[in-house]
């Protein structure tokens, strides 16, 4: 069983100028706290004893996206942690009870960083950690604060000598949100006591960085942390002007078209893995925003063929449409749930006839069933781990064509524009096709045909700027509506089958009935709405301002 809270801490660390007699900082006395903000007590709650081993794959994977696995004895909480950064302060924390082996959940939550790699112990800390609470005038526990002495080392790849530290942490009490007032009021106490925000973002990267340099200090004549090396040789002669503007490096080339495509890439593959976790754990708008990462990633190799090259992107766009298809059967679901729970709602009770809730919540639950078991099966294939191995090598080493290497601007407004001239004509199709079946796929072309152009000019806008992002809010308003067209279009398809299951269980079916003919009367609204939107997004000006 795994438990979840978010943490919200601040990390400070004594300024150069409070060095003590090893030659490293050393912690002054922690200030008084007492009136900082609404703190009315400082009540001191003894000394604990902790001993944490941190874990990570040999290539430190976890802590490059700033991730921290440890297993902990001592204190109130001790066994596995696990934190996920959310923002600024603020980490998302796991907890498991102690066992020798990483929790299965645990596990899995990090399966799109660590893949194949194994886990093994990076570094142990060593920790005797001084707690106080800040207590308010009603006796309210707002935050803790914590004087840690921390010696640590690291155990991998090879075992370090001890380094040792102490630091500060303020950490805000459950349910308190982000408060930003009570712990920059802490912060101006801490700050005028000597104290600074810690350079490291975690314990561990400080262990790791200090056992570094001690390190390095011993492999170049010093004798470890905070003691003296051998004298520094004499300097040289100061270079001469030409010999700095001759050692200076080349100026940076101007944007390049394959700077703006491979940032794009690179962001929505960091979108896809970074939000892994939270589809695992069915997190609100999780698999919606992850299904996104994956078409967008689509939709650039499509869009940008002339920067990177087909024949390595296509067979990997196969595998992208593959995992936005498992991920879609749950959004889907999602959708048409929201949607019909919300129009349901909007009927009065003398319509509602029949257990139609019931069914609904039925139905639902059925179809969520089989959604998720889909889509954590995915998430558990080879299938998928191959697919994020080859989008790292895909970037690592990308296969650019000549057009990469020229200038952003003309290369990203010309596939804006082709994919454009795609949407128009699919649009004149839509608008051109009778009402009925043959309309409703046209139309559901020209919403892919939208979603592609809008996501070309996202891409597009570090090159373009402002133009680029009007014209894709311009692209996202055409999709809207294209795109709530589309959903009447199976939610239709769904309110048929619950009118067919509650005709056949002999109950009534006439609320389905009435829903389906309001949505029938909803898409043709929206069908209508359309040429005169169009119109308005269509002007040549438009386009011509992208290329200005």
């Amino acid at each position: 069983m795994v438990d979840t809270k978010q943490e919200i801490e601040r990390k400070y660390e004594a300024t150069a100028e409070e060095a003590g007699p090893s030659g490293r900082p050393d912690l002054p006395g922690l200030p008084e706290l007492t009136g900082a903000g609404p703190v009315a007590t400082v009540v001191s709650r003894g000394v604990a004893t902790l001993d944490a081993t941190y874990y990570d794959t040999p290539g430190r994977r976890l802590l490059a996206d700033g991730i921290t696995l440890r297993h902990r004895t001592g204190g109130a909480d001790e066994g596995w942690h696990l934190k996920l950064p959310v923002g600024p302060d603020t980490r998302e924390e796991l907890q498991a009870p102690l066992g020798a082996e990483v929790p299965a959940e645990m596990a899995a939550l990090l399966r799109s960083r660590v893949r194949h790699d194994p886990l093994r112990p990076l570094a142990h800390l060593h920790t005797e950690r001084d707690r106080k609470d800040l207590v308010d005038a009603d006796g309210t526990v707002l935050a803790e604060v914590s004087v840690d002495r921390v010696t640590a080392r690291r155990l991998a790849p090879e075992e370090s000598e001890p380094v040792r530290w102490t630091e500060v942490e303020v950490e805000l009490a459950e349910g308190r949100g982000h408060d930003q007032r009570l712990l920059d009021a802490v912060e101006g106490r801490l700050r005028d006591g000597g104290l600074h925000r810690a350079e490291t973002p975690s314990k561990l990267a400080k262990a790791l960085a200090e056992t570094e340099k001690a390190a390095v200090a011993v492999e170049t004549g010093g004798d470890g942390p905070g003691k003296p090396g051998k004298p520094a040789k004499p300097g040289k002669p100061a270079k001469s002007a030409r010999q700095v503007e001759q050692a200076a490096p080349a100026p940076r080339r101007p944007l390049g078209a394959d700077d703006v495509v491979l940032d794009y890439v690179r962001r929505q593959i960091g979108a896809m893995v970074r939000l892994d976790p939270a589809v695992r754990r069915d997190l609100p708008d999780a698999v919606h925003r992850m299904r996104v990462a994956t078409r967008r990633l689509r939709s650039a190799f499509r869009s940008y063929r002339k920067v990177l090259d087909r024949a390595m992107t296509d067979p990997i766009g196969d595998e992208l449409k593959w995992l936005a298809g498992e991920l879609g059967v749950e959004r889907d679901r999602e959708v048409l749930t929201e949607r019909l729970e919300g129009r349901l709602a909007e009927l009065p009770d003398d319509l509602r006839l029949g257990p139609v809730r019931n069914r609904l919540d039925h139905w639902s639950q059925g179809q969520r069933d089989g959604a998720r078991a889909a889509v954590l099966g995915a998430l558990d294939s080879e299938r998928y781990l191959t697919l994020l191995d080859t989008l790292d090598a895909l970037v690592a080493d990308p296969p650019l064509r000549p057009a990469a290497a020229k200038p952003a601007a003309p290369v990203v407004v010309g596939a804006v524009l082709r994919d454009y001239e795609r949407l128009a004509t699919r649009m004149a199709t839509a608008l051109e096709t009778p009402p009925g079946t043959d309309r409703d796929v046209a139309v559901h072309q020209a919403r892919k045909a939208a979603k592609r152009v809008r996501y070309a000019a996202e891409t597009a806008r570090p090159a373009l700027g402002k133009p680029a992002k009007k014209f894709a809010r311009r692209m996202q308003s055409v999709q809207d509506v294209l795109g709530d067209h589309q959903d009447s279009v199976v939610v239709r398809e769904a309110l048929r089958a619950l009118a067919t299951q509650a005709h056949g269980a002999g109950e009534s079916d006439f609320t389905f009935g009435l829903l389906y003919g309001r949505e029938e009367a909803r898409a043709a609204a929206r069908e209508r709405e359309l040429p005169g939107l169009w119109a308005d997004v269509s002007p040549k000006k438009h386009r011509a301002a992208l290329a200005a």
